[in-house]
């Protein structure tokens, strides 16, 4: 089947602003393919691309059975002289597309993240994807990021947000989950002066050659969760109602009503360090209150050890 092929001139002139994560707002031509066919609707503003359709711009694709692409006249344009009987094109230098719209079995991506739904719409104008319907997930290299109602991602604050019995799944198996989560994503480093040295990194075996993802890219720096958030390790679970997770060293710091379980054996309090890294929890003690405890002692008369050893009495 025939595929056809739009490119629609965006806003903004291409730059050497380089990408975050999935971005569609720098500017630059958009190329749209269709496998059954490209329609133009000139009273509507709008191209629509059915059948295996994909748009391309700037580093990110988006793949989707149907592809809405909304266009309109940028302010003070002037409208390209056409030749005598030539038809009107949204090809003319004075279009600009603000609104992308996907549905059905959509696939984002780009060299480092994926983002996947049954529904998304990327706002030009305000440089944000919303994702909707099931299966909701943005992955990167680090994390995959899930959740029920909707996922969006804010490309200029570099922020993912998740609601819906949100959920962080990191590299080495965690789980951090809570009714809503926000992820923020590392920036990269400012680029280096011209003739400055670059810094020299060694590949792993079996990747030499292979281009790596740029620094900074894809990697989550830190999640905030709000409402039924729970912290699984190999060992425990935490339990609590807000919480702030580290990326770089593996900490969280629980809020509220905090429950730690390990087995038979449950403490509670106010607030609570989670050591991810090395499995050890800490219940911190507030003035004037006590941290308590139920301890169920192993079979054989051998005491189980308490979730987060050595917590204050």
């Amino acid at each position: 089947m025939r595929r056809l092929a739009l490119a629609l001139t965006g806003l903004l002139a291409a730059g050497s602003v380089s990408a975050q994560g999935i971005d569609m707002s720098q500017g630059g031509p958009v190329d749209i393919t269709a496998t059954n066919g490209i329609e133009w609707r000139q009273a509507e503003q709008v191209v629509v691309a059915r059948g295996d359709a994909r748009a391309i711009r700037d580093g990110t694709t988006i793949e989707a059975a149907r592809l809405l692409a909304r266009y309109r006249q940028q302010p003070g344009a002037a409208q390209p002289a056409r030749a005598p009987g030539a038809a009107e094109s949204p090809l003319s230098g004075g279009s600009e597309i603000w609104r992308m719209e996907a549905e059905g079995d959509v696939r984002i991506s780009t060299p480092t993240d994926i983002a996947r739904g049954d529904r998304a719409v990327y706002d030009m104008d305000q440089a944000v994807l919303v994702l909707t319907g099931r299966a909701i997930s943005y992955a990167t290299p680090q994390h995959n990021i899930t959740a029920r109602d909707s996922l969006e991602y804010w490309t200029q604050r570099r922020m993912a947000v998740g609601r819906g019995s949100a959920l962080v799944v990191t590299g080495d198996g965690r789980r951090i989950a809570a009714d809503t989560l926000v992820a923020y994503m590392l920036e990269d480093p400012p680029a280096a002066a011209p003739g400055a040295a670059r810094p020299v990194s060694v590949a792993r075996p079996g990747t030499e050659g292979t281009a790596g993802p740029p620094p900074g890219q894809g990697r989550v720096d830190r999640v905030e969760l709000f409402g039924n958030v729970e912290i699984r390790t190999e060992a425990e679970v935490i339990r609590g109602d807000r919480a702030v997770y580290s990326a770089a060293t593996g900490m969280a710091r629980v809020l509220g009503n905090v429950r730690i379980t390990r087995g038979e054996n449950l403490v509670a309090g106010r607030e609570a360090l989670v050591n991810l890294n090395t499995g050890v929890s800490r219940i911190l003690s507030q003035p004037g209150e006590r941290v308590q405890g139920i301890i169920t002692p192993q079979q054989g008369g051998e005491a189980a050890r308490p979730p987060g050893q050595g917590l204050p009495r």
